[in-house]
């Protein structure tokens, strides 16, 4: 009888844990992201997030989705990618806006302080998806080009992978380009504070939140049998996470020479 109650006692918390780590599953990956999202549009600085982890995570999450038609792993999965993707769109929609009117009032203020013969206000050159510029790649100046981008990836991948669907070999490469992707995260951040020799202008918050996050879903992964790409990118990511926060101990107790850039007109710390 003891016995009978305890399990019916478990049961429905052995549920609410499933449905627990589900949740955290789907919506764990977008948060930390809104700290940073939260100090570019109160600092209107962007230059300490490289938007080159939106296109990291845009690619991986699309590859992700593609090979759940090819191998139907947990829907929690399926649903992270598709909350992660509009996620990293809002990203890029700020982004593009901060730097795009910073550009412009760097110029104001330059012309500004000219000659009267300079009286004219010039704007900063557009850069766009389809100039084909590979110099300019990811760096240009409407959201609607990223889109433009994003949907040509989707497509062509999309049919390649509808023609190459048969294919275990196809397919199971395909997931593990989609997690090793992922896995790649933190290195365009990483470069990026190598490069200025600082981590100013990036939130500590969010990759303590990324390390915290991509610890539990390795565990999760490996728990619920998901398959072994997922398990062995997810330790790699790990150790990339590990290596930023080493960055931030680096430069926050031993300042590096700083590498010359373009001044910011809000240049404030956004941590």
């Amino acid at each position: 009888m003891e016995a009978g109650g305890l399990e019916w006692l478990l049961v429905p918390m052995q549920q609410l844990v499933s449905w627990g780590a589900a949740g955290a599953m789907v919506f764990g990956g977008v948060v930390p992201y809104i700290p940073q999202y939260r100090d570019i549009r109160r600092t209107q600085n962007a230059e300490g997030f490289s938007t080159y982890v939106c296109l990291v995570l845009l690619v991986a999450n699309i590859l992700r989705i593609l090979f759940w038609f090819g191998r139907r792993f947990e829907s929690p999965l399926l649903w992270q990618s598709i909350i992660m993707i509009i996620t990293m769109l809002l990203m890029l929609k700020l982004c593009t806006e901060v730097r795009v009117s910073n550009e412009l009032n760097i110029k104001r203020r330059s012309f500004a302080a000219a000659d009267s013969k300079d009286e004219e206000i010039k704007a900063p050159p557009k850069r766009s998806y389809l100039d084909f510029d590979l110099n300019y790649f990811w760096h240009w100046s409407k959201f609607t080009d990223y889109v433009q981008c994003v949907l040509t990836f989707t497509g062509v991948t999309g049919y390649i992978t509808y023609l190459w669907l048969d294919s275990s070999l196809f397919v199971e490469t395909l997931g593990f380009l989609a997690v090793f992707t992922e896995a790649m995260l933190g290195v365009p951040q990483l470069y990026r504070n190598y490069q200025n020799r600082s981590t100013e202008g990036m939130s500590v918050k969010m990759v303590l939140m990324w390390t915290s996050g991509d610890t539990f879903k390795t565990i999760y992964f490996i728990f619920n049998q998901a398959p072994f790409q997922f398990s062995i990118c997810g330790l790699l990511q790990v150790f990339v996470d590990i290596a930023i926060l080493l960055q931030v101990y680096l430069y926050s107790y031993y300042p590096q020479k700083p590498v010359s850039h373009t001044a910011h007109p809000a240049s404030t710390k956004a941590l």
